[in-house]
């Protein structure tokens, strides 16, 4: 039986419905998703659009990445709650914020990127490939 997990931002207003496992899960550290979470670090999963309903309508900023490819933000118009993620570089997947999803059943992050944009006193116990 295929697992389903609902995500939601703040108001209610927006919804996704991500079925099945994702295909891995990770941290960032790069600035940018350091503005974009307001803490030290983004964390995220990633499925296949396949796997991905979106209910509710969403606004848009795209902004360009340090590979020189584009990240899409989308966001609920009324909260500003970051519900997705996509990668010009990855059409094929929906990004999703971890925290955005109802019930908090993931595993822990499979590797950590952007790792020289790191926060020194951030550590982590849990074995994960590194990326600088």
């Amino acid at each position: 039986m295929q697992k389903v997990r609902t995500a939601s931002c703040s108001c209610g207003q927006v919804e996704i419905i991500a079925r099945g496992a994702p295909i891995r899960s990770a941290l960032c550290h790069c600035v940018s998703c350091q503005k974009r979470t307001g803490s030290v670090f983004g964390v995220q999963v990633r499925f296949l659009l396949e796997q991905v309903t979106i209910n509710g309508d969403l606004n848009q900023f795209t902004r360009i990445a340090d590979s020189n490819n584009s990240v899409n933000h989308s966001f609920c118009p009324a909260c500003g709650t970051t519900m997705l993620l996509s990668l010009s570089a990855a059409r094929e997947y929906a990004i999703i914020p971890m925290g955005v999803f109802d019930v908090q059943d993931f595993p822990p992050p499979s590797f950590s990127v952007y790792e020289e944009r790191k926060h020194d006193w951030v550590q982590f116990s849990e074995q994960m490939e590194h990326f600088l």
